[in-house]
């Protein structure tokens, strides 16, 4: 279809759509400006890579259809699974989702680097694709009008610079993704922007756990209206834990381990506060800023350079304890696969317009879940405070029923779209709860 394909950036996204573009191309070059390690090491490129992640089912799955068999590689190595909603502490809106024994689809749960490490091991046993490390992006090469021809790239040991010819460029780049300068240098409109201002810290903590200290896998307490702070606590790799605390607006968690503990004391449930109590940490606290949800609607532009796309944070980034940003950009690589399988005339605008609808559908569900915190800023239509209101019975609802719980799991992991929490039994049971009134 394809002599060479250059994806800039060898995160989580870039990694999946070389994947998908080593069935379309002949070589596929990844440029990378940091030294990538064979071993599950963080970077400087990936800040967020010492904060809490989940590998939620759909991305899990995808990711084992791109590399099949990676997911039992994954927990071989040490990663950890769950299936089982007794697996769970979930508190979502004040509302602790049913921890009766039902099986379900797996969440996998490993550090940032862990899992890169082990995608990009994959990766870098496809012959057709070549990962550049040490490398910075110059600019693009544009001699036809209209079009974007190739990459200039910086190799750091080097004096000259490089330039790379390509019959298409990838923005990977995540939120510094450069491609609303470059279109202005080409002399396009630059993408319509909408942003939801959150203002959100988190202060992370890589822990041990003593053996005879038992909690759940997975844990997640979320903000309710007056506390706009929470805690996530993941097993992961080598019996290691990761703790993170969160607070929007202002209500920002301390960067000390002490400063923490004190922080999630008075919304934790006593036996995660006494696990948290005895772990040992074995690390720095981190923290991260997230000022705000943003996306970029390429779908809408009239006019877009052949030969350049736009893929992964660098179209649309979301609030980070909702998880699901790896899994969206899963969604888009198979949009991408299946554009690709009608050729590559008008691809970037048949692309932008496919991948345009999972990542609606995380982004509705991203803003809903940050609008029901009054604290959070923004505008509340009635649609959107009519739906909020629903999904609150939805969740108290499903603290005693274990069908409800896993729905809303399945809709949150994007195994199933949010309209399938209108369906009559989800209606039924949600309104005849008393739970939920």
């Amino acid at each position: 279809m394809g002599d060479h394909a250059v994806v800039l950036g060898a995160g989580m996204a870039g990694m999946a759509v070389a994947r998908v573009l080593s069935d379309a191309y002949e070589r596929v070059t990844i440029i990378e400006r940091d030294e990538l390690a064979d071993n599950a090491e963080n970077r400087r490129g990936v800040p967020q890579g010492r904060h809490v992640h989940l590998l939620l089912a759909r991305g899990g799955y995808i990711l084992d259809e791109l590399f099949p068999g990676f997911l039992d590689e994954l927990v071989q190595a040490g990663a950890r699974a769950a299936h089982n909603l007794t697996d769970l502490y979930f508190s979502i809106g004040g509302h602790l989702l049913s921890q009766e024994n039902r099986s379900g689809d797996g969440t996998y749960l490993a550090s940032r680097p862990f899992l890169e490490a082990h995608v990009r091991r994959r990766l870098r046993a496809i012959k057709n694709i070549t990962i550049l490390e040490k490398c910075d992006v110059a600019g693009l090469i544009a001699d036809t009008p209209g079009r974007v021809d190739g990459v200039r790239i910086h190799h750091r040991d080097r004096a000259e610079p490089e330039a790379l010819s390509a019959d298409v460029v990838v923005d990977a780049m995540g939120r510094a993704g450069r491609t609303p300068l470059w279109l202005k240098e080409l002399g396009f409109q630059p993408a319509p922007e909408e942003k939801l201002p959150i203002d959100l810290v988190y202060a992370s903590q890589l822990l041990r756990l003593p053996p005879d200290i038992k909690v759940e896998k997975v844990i997640g307490i979320g903000a309710v209206p007056g506390r706009p702070t929470g805690l996530a606590m993941f097993a992961y790799e080598n019996n290691t834990w990761l703790a993170s605390a969160q607070g929007y607006r202002g209500h920002h968690p301390p960067s000390t381990w002490d400063g923490i503990l004190d922080f999630v004391r008075d919304f934790a449930p006593a036996h995660i506060m006494e696990a948290l109590k005895q772990a040992e940490p074995l690390a720095n606290v981190t923290t991260h800023h997230f000022p705000a949800n943003q996306r970029r609607r390429y779908e809408r532009l009239k006019q877009f350079p052949e030969g350049l796309l736009v893929f992964g944070d660098a179209i649309c980034s979301y609030n980070p304890l909702y998880a699901q940003g790896m899994t969206v950009a899963m969604l888009q690589a198979l949009a991408l696969r299946d554009c690709l399988q009608r050729g590559t005339d008008n691809l970037a605008r048949r692309f932008f317009r496919a991948a345009a609808k999972p990542i609606d559908v995380a982004w509705q569900l991203n803003i809903g879940a940050d609008l029901a915190i009054p604290e959070v800023p923004g505008p509340r239509p009635l649609p959107l405070r009519m739906i909020n209101k629903y999904v609150r019975r939805v969740q108290a609802a499903a603290g005693q029923d274990p069908a409800l719980s896993e729905q809303f799991l399945r809709v949150t992991s994007l195994m199933d779209p949010p309209t399938t929490l209108m369906r009559p039994w989800v209606l039924w049971r949600a309104f005849t709860s008393r739970a939920g009134r």
